[in-house]
């Protein structure tokens, strides 16, 4: 790892040791579901990542919509993973894994991994140079090796170094607002 990269994820960890601090902290608690609410207003994508089952070749699915990126040079990237997921042991260990940026023809797709990291069932996909299940026609694609795993309450935040990307110029992104999926309408200036 680069210095840049090691600064990178120690200022990453103090960040998340600071927010553990004050979740520590008696103070006003938050109402979950409010705080839900107020995140969903935030307009995301939507990803599918994909991996290999812990100990295993059996490919795993999930939807993720936080998805972001963190560095240009090296490339990196993170999503984040909910620890109350039956799948978070398979990602927590994954030593390469995908994220598939999804298309607006997509939902259906993104609703397939919502509940069941089994999905791939009668699925279209093919296995990468490091075993991780690829699917095609999304609007990028990225195959990462994990750089990094950090603790951030009830995730996991997961970061992971870039090694192959793949992008579709002509599709348009889907979308994920308040709960429900959506497309872009462009705004006339």
């Amino acid at each position: 790892m680069s210095d840049g990269a090691a600064g990178d994820g120690a200022r990453i960890e103090q960040a998340l040791e600071r927010a553990e601090d004050r979740a520590a902290r008696p103070g006003p608690a938050v109402d979950p579901r409010q705080f839900r609410d107020a995140l969903g207003r935030f307009a995301t994508g939507v990803t599918l990542i994909t991996a290999c089952e812990e100990g295993g070749d059996h490919p795993v699915g999930i939807t993720v919509n936080s998805f972001a990126s963190v560095s240009l040079d090296p490339a990196l990237v993170l999503w984040s993973a909910a620890r109350s997921s039956l799948r978070h042991r398979h990602f927590s260990a994954a030593r390469h894994f995908a994220i598939h940026v999804l298309n607006e023809d997509q939902a259906d797709l993104a609703r397939r991994f919502t509940k069941d990291g089994a999905a791939f069932e009668g699925l279209s996909w093919h296995a990468g140079p490091q075993g991780v299940p690829l699917i095609d026609g999304v609007l990028a694609r990225f195959e990462c090796e994990t750089e990094a795993r950090y603790e951030g309450g009830d995730h996991t935040i997961i970061v992971g170094k870039v090694l192959r990307f793949a992008i579709d110029r002509a599709a348009a992104p889907l979308l994920f607002f308040g709960g429900r999926f959506g497309r872009i309408e462009t705004v006339q200036g």
